[in-house]
């Protein structure tokens, strides 16, 4: 595996209620992820697919049926306008009337349209899928691997997207210390994450440790939360555990967040934190993706640095 050159894009989005929304493009493909499109981001997810050169969602990825990531209303308006060529949504039966609604606007869109695929991230999808290998360019769904029963956040969908120049780990609204422990020790998160978009909007629910950021070491992590932040996204907490771990934190409290690779597209990236409804900056970061140094060595340096495989989806 080598370096490759692929033009990359994640945006956090400010919505005009609590929730989350974000993309991550990377060349041709452009990923939604939640289902959420409302005042707050239509204009600028739309803005989004015109700076990539795009008119379509190649994927929606939906990692809860909460409200607060995926509304009906919002979910049948991304279907329809964007018309995406596949939807992966929670494999765990919706157990709310927002869930219930939402699957079934999906299971109406895949009638509709026969040449939709639709993806329900069951443990069991995760473990039919072909091993990925670390330092490389395809995605990995790591959870649920198994149905908590009693917790539905605990079977919030998993991913970290690798498809670009730099990745993106997308945690859904897991709260287990267990699921943190199992996922702090695959090789493709402690060694590749760039963006870490915070458990449960950065809630302090016993998933974000000190034990998980030491070995994880995301160079950014992103939580969202509405003008006004209510929920007050994320915890004081949060905060003092990122800052002690050296972890730069960027929130959609002041506006959109967007991370954008730069020269050649191989590694170097920009962090722009965006003030509300404008295009003024009001903080600017650039790092360098930590696989991009991984794959500058030679197939026996990489060899000595695997373990196990983990499991990705197939392309």
């Amino acid at each position: 595996m080598t370096i490759q050159s692929v033009r990359t894009r994640f945006r956090a989005y400010q919505l005009d209620a609590a929730g989350s929304s974000f993309s991550y493009a990377s060349g041709s493909r452009f990923v939604l992820i939640e289902g959420r499109y409302c005042d707050g981001n239509e204009d600028s997810i739309k803005q989004e697919l015109r700076i990539c050169g795009l008119d379509q969602i190649t994927t929606l990825h939906i990692t809860s049926w909460d409200q607060d990531h995926c509304s009906p209303k919002q979910l049948e308006k991304i279907l329809e306008e964007f018309n995406p060529q596949k939807v992966e949504h929670p494999g765990y039966a919706p157990h709310t009337d927002c869930g219930k609604e939402s699957l079934g606007i999906i299971e109406s869109f895949k009638k509709n349209r026969a040449r939709a695929k639709i993806v329900a991230v069951t443990p069991e999808y995760i473990e039919s899928l072909d091993a990925a290998s670390n330092y490389g360019y395809n995605n990995i769904i790591y959870w649920p691997k198994e149905i908590d029963s009693d917790n539905a956040n605990n079977n919030s969908t998993v991913k970290q997207f690798r498809s670009g120049s730099f990745n993106v780990l997308s945690l859904g609204d897991v709260e287990s210390t267990q699921i943190s422990s199992y996922l702090r020790r695959a090789r493709t998160i402690n060694s590749e994450v760039d963006v870490m978009i915070m458990a449960h909007h950065g809630a302090d629910n016993g998933f974000t440790t000190s034990a998980f950021l030491k070995a994880v070491r995301p160079t950014l992590a992103i939580a969202t939360s509405n003008y006004g932040n209510q929920f007050n996204h994320p915890k004081p907490e949060m905060r003092e555990l990122l800052d002690k771990h050296d972890v730069k934190l960027f929130t959609t409290k002041t506006g959109d967040v967007i991370v954008n690779s730069l020269d050649r597209h191989t590694g170097r990236f920009e962090v722009v934190n965006l003030k509300a409804g404008s295009t003024e900056v009001s903080s600017h970061y650039v790092g360098h993706a930590r696989k991009s140094r991984y794959l500058q060595n030679n197939a026996d340096t990489l060899r000595d640095r695997r373990t196990k495989h983990n499991r990705g989806p197939r392309h």
